[in-house]
């Protein structure tokens, strides 16, 4: 008789974004008169490039003919992207990354899932608390966090890594060696970020220790001050303690479209055998790569049409995002990130739990946003907002915020 995978059955009931939907269609099920503004889930608002529209078409109208015709794209993905990524993304930056140590795939939340794959059960992760959950949730399918505890909603064999408003929302290296590091920096959910002295500090650290740090850059394209890394391949060392995690979703509108990378060097091992060997085997046999349509569309972007129109979308969530931190400012709130990421985080008032204050938000404003409790135990007390809406939305959501 067959048997499950019982890990999964080690996780919550729902997923986060699972139980705000949830309440959401509940809400306005119950007020249909009532007009919700969302700034929860941190999807696009914005259409796609003119750019991106034009060449889809006419990757488009290439399929349609057999010399023009394309199948199954390369395991690691077409050359002619992986080339742009490494010279736009890493050696325009002074950074040593070729195209053959880039990984085309359909977005950086199915390769942070994915990643740990290649690893031993045995290995211990830690995490920033809070974080986005698909790092534990995976980890958790796989058989590598141990038991969950629902009253500190921590699993034993997790490392935690508080970053609060005492510490300025940056981890600090934790008591007890790990083996697998995740860093998502500008970071998701606090839009707070580290400075490059900072990341190189957590390189020095990994490489001493033997551990691999996973990167999460999804966000890179926000990045406004000098100081912050765009990747973690600025810093000496990196290339033999760390993974890198990109995505197209954010800065280039494809959450419908799907499309990412990872970077893997082939510098960085486990003894004699390269992860970079590990994980292109995990491409040739579980294939996760984009269509040819798809990567065409993401070689677009680094024409230079291209990333005009991508820095002038990137400026609109930007601008949405100063003025929900301006907005909650001075409605009273204590507020945190906005400035190097689309999301801000804000302390609850009147010591509100991050449930009681989405309830309280979407009651008394109609506006949707997500406990900073879903992220992990630290973001109790907090609140997250995205940038992320229309410009008029965010607008009518701060007035609506002040006459709370």
């Amino acid at each position: 008789m067959f048997k499950i995978n019982d890990n999964y059955l080690k996780l919550p009931g729902s997923y986060l974004f699972s139980n705000i939907a949830k309440k959401v269609a509940a809400f306005q099920q119950a007020n249909p008169d009532k007009e919700v503004i969302k700034l929860g889930i941190g999807d696009v608002t914005l259409p796609l490039a003119p750019k991106i529209i034009d060449t889809l078409h006419e990757a488009v109208d290439e399929m349609g003919h057999a010399e023009t015709f394309h199948g199954y794209a390369p395991d690691l993905g077409y050359e002619f992207l992986r080339t742009a990524i490494a010279d736009n993304d890493y050696k325009s930056r002074g950074c040593d990354i070729s195209a053959d140590e880039i990984f085309v795939s359909d977005g950086a939340k199915c390769d942070s899932g994915n990643i740990q794959e290649i690893f031993s059960i045995d290995n211990k992760i830690a995490v920033c608390d809070p974080v986005y959950p698909v790092y534990v949730d995976t980890n958790v399918m796989a058989g590598r966090t141990g038991t969950y505890d629902p009253v500190a909603e921590t699993w034993s064999d997790v490392i935690y890594m508080p970053c609060t408003a005492e510490n300025n929302f940056i981890p600090e290296f934790p008591k007890e060696n790990p083996d697998l590091i995740y860093l998502c920096i500008p970071n998701n959910p606090t839009g707070t970020t580290i400075t490059k002295s900072q990341l190189q500090d957590w390189v020095d650290y990994a490489n001493k220790i033997g551990a691999v740090i996973i990167y999460d850059a999804a966000y890179e394209a926000y990045i406004s001050e000098d100081d912050v890394p765009h990747t973690i391949f600025e810093c000496e060392g990196a290339r033999t303690c760390a993974i890198e995690l990109r995505s197209f979703s954010k800065n280039a509108g494809f959450t419908g479209t799907r499309l990412g990378f990872t970077v893997i060097p082939k510098d960085l091992k486990c003894g004699d055998i390269t992860l970079h060997s590990l994980w292109a085997r995990r491409h040739g046999t579980k294939y996760n790569g984009a269509p040819y349509i798809i990567q065409k569309a993401g070689l677009a972007c680094y024409s230079e049409e291209g990333k005009a129109q991508l820095k002038e979308q990137v400026a609109y969530y930007m601008n949405n995002a100063k003025v929900i931190k301006e907005g909650l400012t001075n409605a009273g709130f204590t507020v945190f990130g906005g400035v190097n990421a689309p999301y801000i985080w804000l302390k609850t008032p009147d010591k509100m739990t991050s449930w009681e204050f989405f309830d309280y938000l979407l009651e008394k404003g109609n506006i949707v946003g997500t406990p900073g409790s879903g992220f992990g135990p630290s973001g109790e007390g907090y609140f997250r907002l995205t940038a992320f809406g229309s410009h008029e939305n965010t607008l009518r959501a701060m007035e609506r915020i002040k006459s709370l």
